[in-house]
């Protein structure tokens, strides 16, 4: 649909664009989301493996990768609900360290972060949308209830064949 194909191209461009900013600045980013990573990783700690990086610089890294790549995909319609799912992925803790308008005493930048805030709150819903948007065909959800109903059809089917061959044997 026409839509879907205007649709996603900028519902996506402003994470290719913002993954890109971070890849080219990722201590400045890393700086902003550091005390987010700190809270997140100190409780568990113990058991996240060392091969999962845990700095704040190496995370900005991989989120800018995961808003570009997952952001061309849904930009092409290349699997966009797994794209728009992995840009949800994002989008929260982005939002959560970079725009945590609660924390700020100025009356100006306090609305200004606010204003970013509710913003990628509506990125959020887009993207939720995008997530579920089976392109008119049925959802797994329901093909999966459509089979198994047809699937007990068809087996009471053979019950009632198999009762109905059983009493005419024994009559």
């Amino acid at each position: 649909m026409l839509v879907r194909r205007l649709a996603r191209p900028l519902l996506a461009s402003i994470f290719v664009y913002g993954g890109i900013g971070s890849l080219r600045d990722a201590k400045g980013h890393a700086k902003a989301a550091s005390g987010l990573v700190d809270k997140a990783i100190t409780p568990v700690k113990d058991s996240i493996p060392e091969q999962v990086p845990t700095d704040a610089e190496t995370l900005v890294k991989v989120d800018g990768a995961v808003k570009i790549g997952a952001g061309v995909l849904l930009a092409l319609g290349k699997c966009p609900r797994v794209a728009a799912l992995l840009l949800s992925g994002s989008v929260i803790p982005t939002t959560l360290s970079a725009h945590a308008f609660w924390e700020i005493e100025d009356p100006e930048q306090r609305e200004a972060q606010r204003i970013q805030f509710l913003k990628n709150l509506g990125l959020l819903g887009g993207l939720l949308i995008a997530a579920v948007d089976t392109e008119g065909r049925p959802s797994m959800a329901y093909r999966t209830r459509h089979g198994a109903h047809r699937v007990a059809e068809q087996t009471q089917q053979a019950v009632d064949s198999a009762r109905a061959t059983a009493s005419r044997t024994i009559d």
